[in-house]
């Protein structure tokens, strides 16, 4: 139980370090979710084109400090 607390912790401060980079680099995450987005599409045959779509759209705007809902 201790083990999974611990994983948990570090989960947490590895999304903090992420969202800190977001918001100070938000060109940068917006093309790499872009280019994940485009990869993510190819890998599906395009089967799941608009989820995709309106999920990049989402952290797109988020990372560009808009709102994500």
């Amino acid at each position: 139980m201790l083990g999974m607390l611990g994983r948990l912790i570090a989960l947490a401060g590895t999304v903090e370090t992420v969202r800190r980079f977001a918001k100070n680099n938000p060109a940068l995450v917006g093309k790499i979710v872009g280019q994940a987005g485009q990869l993510v599409d190819q890998l599906t045959k395009g089967r799941y084109t608009n989820q995709i779509g309106g999920a990049v759209r989402r952290v797109q705007g988020s990372a560009a400090g808009g709102s994500s809902e």
